[in-house]
């Protein structure tokens, strides 16, 4: 770095002065860049996402092809292509997807206002986490399965158990997730907030609502899977229609591909609503910066 030579002490107030002082400060100045800042990935990142995938469908071929995979036991892409060609011509697989993804949207409905609603009143007043969380916790643990034939022979076996299991299998972890996010919420920023005079309602929606909106979005995305998870078990049980029907007639008549293919969309169906809560979390949780991997 450029030395600077002292100046008599009558002259150093003078804007000259000043400028003859910072002046050859300033030439030996390097712009500093953050040693951990990445350059760009050329390859898109959707793709890069698609790479996992797009490999195990590859083996999955080559095995196939090459007889190194029983077709009896896991037929190729190609046959279920034509599976999923036929079942379209035939209208089975509009009708079926359609029924599951209702039955998915309305029990989750009803299981997201359970569980928010109860998370709310267990989070934010002492007396609801006294009344409602042990409760919660003991039926959080009951099995999916057990809970099927006690809820056929509650209800019936139309539509009512199988939303109903739905709805249990979301309640859960919007319940516990929301419940943690709230309670997690920086006591610092309650106590300005009640410095500012904010008024309750303001202190819940402007303060320990946002402050939990990351660990809701977290419980929802679990919640998610488990709803297609419940929909497996509610509509392998005297289904009338939906993927799970179509799993328990090809069963019958030995249809391997017919299973397998609707196990698929069940998969792809989970992952495009675990892709929407992600977009969710991007538009919702601008504010916040979070380590995406090195």
């Amino acid at each position: 770095m450029a030395s600077v030579t002292a100046l008599p002490e009558s002259q150093r107030g003078s804007p000259s002065a000043r400028q003859n002082i910072q002046a050859p400060a300033a030439e030996g100045l390097e712009r500093i860049v953050p040693a951990g800042r990445r350059k760009r990935n050329p390859v898109p990142r959707w793709l890069s996402k698609s790479l996992g995938v797009l490999a195990l469908v590859g083996v999955w071929w080559l095995g196939t092809s090459y007889g190194w995979i029983s077709e009896d036991l896991l037929p190729g892409p190609r046959t279920m292509w034509s599976t999923l060609i036929d079942l379209i011509g035939s209208g089975e697989f509009s009708g079926a997807l359609a029924l599951s993804v209702q039955r998915v949207a309305i029990g989750f409905g009803f299981g997201f206002s359970i569980g928010v609603g109860l998370a709310l009143i267990s989070g934010l007043f002492r007396l609801g986490e006294d009344l409602i969380d042990a409760p919660m916790q003991m039926a959080r643990t009951l099995p999916w399965a057990g809970l099927v034939p006690l809820l056929i022979i509650w209800l019936g076996i139309d539509e009512t158990p199988k939303i109903t299991l739905v709805a249990f299998a979301v309640t859960f972890p919007l319940y516990a997730n929301t419940f943690a996010g709230i309670r997690n919420v920086d006591k610092t920023l309650v106590e300005v907030a009640k410095t500012l005079s904010f008024g309750r309602l303001a202190l819940i929606f402007q303060v320990i609502l946002p402050g939990a909106l990351p660990d809701l979005l977290v419980g929802l995305r679990y919640s998610l899977g488990s709803a297609w998870l419940a929909l497996v078990f509610a509509e392998t049980v005297n289904a009338q229609g939906g993927l799970g029907y179509l799993i328990i007639h090809a069963r019958e008549v030995y249809r391997v591909d017919i299973i397998i293919l609707c196990l698929a969309i069940y998969a792809l169906l989970g992952l495009s609503a675990d892709l929407i809560v992600r977009l969710l979390e991007r538009l919702l949780l601008r504010w916040r910066q979070n380590f995406d991997g090195a």
